[in-house]
C-alpha cells in the first residue's frame, strides 16, 4: 500500500470540530455499546471463558467469593472516579451510564439467552471482536467502561499510548492471577478472547484517526488529529 501525504484545510478541521455529536447519538452510542460488551461477556462466560478488563477481574472475583459481578464491578470502578473527573462532568456521566447499563443488560442477557452449544474458540473470538467494538464505539462518544478503560483513554490522550496496549497489559496482569485456577485450554482461549479485544481496539481506535467532539467536551488543539491535519500529515493507505 503506498502511503499518501496530503495537506487538510483548516477551515475542514475547524468544521469538523465544531460539529458536535448529538444528545441522542450520545444515547444511541452508549446502549449500543452496552448491547455489544454484555453480548461478549456473555458468550465468553458460556464457554467458561475470562473476559479482560474490569469486567474480567469482577467475573473472577464473583466466582471465588460470594459477590455478585454487580457489586465488584462497581467497586472495582471507584478508585478510576477521581481521574474521571478530570475529563469533565459529562464523562463522568456517560461513563456511569454505560457501566449501570452494561452491568445490568450483563445480568440480564444471561437469562434471556442461552446456547445448548458453542465452540469455545468461536466464543473467545466473537465474544472478543463484539466486546472490542462496543469499547470503540463508548470511545468514540467520549465514553468509557469504567475502571481501567478510563486509564487507558486518560494515557492514550496525554501520553500517546494506544489505548488497546493498556488494556493488553492489564489482561496480561489478571491472567496470571488467574492461571492458578483455570484449566490450562480456558487460559489459552481466554488469551485468545482478549488479544482480539485489544486487536480490535489497538487497530480501529487511534488518536491520530479519529476526532470525536461530545456535547461540552472540547477538543485538545495539541491533539494528534488536529495536529497531523495542520501540517498536512494525514494519510490514507
Amino acid at each position: 500500500m503506498n502511503r499518501v501525504h496530503r495537506t487538510v484545510p483548516a477551515t475542514a478541521l475547524n468544521s469538523a470540530i465544531l460539529h458536535r455529536h448529538a444528545l441522542h447519538e450520545d444515547v444511541l452510542a452508549i446502549f449500543t455499546g452496552a448491547c455489544l460488551i454484555s453480548l461478549g461477556v456473555v458468550i465468553q462466560a458460556q464457554a467458561q471463558l475470562l473476559s479482560g478488563g474490569i469486567a474480567g477481574l469482577s467475573m473472577f472475583v464473583a466466582r471465588l467469593a460470594p459477590v455478585g459481578f454487580w457489586i465488584a464491578f462497581f467497586v472495582f470502578n471507584l478508585p478510576f472516579c477521581a481521574l474521571a473527573w478530570r475529563r469533565g462532568a459529562g464523562f463522568v456521566v456517560r461513563t456511569l451510564l454505560a457501566v449501570t447499563l452494561t452491568a445490568a443488560l450483563t445480568e440480564r442477557t444471561a437469562v434471556w439467552t442461552s446456547f445448548a452449544t458453542i465452540n469455545p474458540i468461536y466464543a473467545a473470538v466473537a465474544g472478543g471482536a463484539l466486546i472490542g467494538i462496543g469499547l470503540i464505539v463508548l470511545f468514540r462518544h467520549g465514553t468509557s467502561l469504567g475502571g481501567l478503560s478510563i486509564l487507558a483513554l486518560y494515557l492514550q490522550d496525554r501520553v500517546g499510548i494506544r489505548a488497546g496496549y493498556v488494556q493488553m497489559a492489564f489482561d496480561a496482569a489478571l491472567l496470571l492471577i488467574a492461571s492458578s485456577v483455570l484449566p490450562a485450554w480456558n487460559l489459552v482461549l481466554s488469551v485468545l478472547g482478549m488479544l482480539t479485544v485489544n486487536a480490535v481496539i489497538a487497530a480501529h481506535h487511534r488518536s491520530d484517526r479519529y476526532v470525536g467532539v461530545t456535547g461540552r467536551d472540547r477538543p485538545r488543539t495539541g491533539s494528534a488529529p488536529a495536529r497531523q491535519a495542520l501540517h498536512g500529515h494525514g494519510k490514507d493507505s
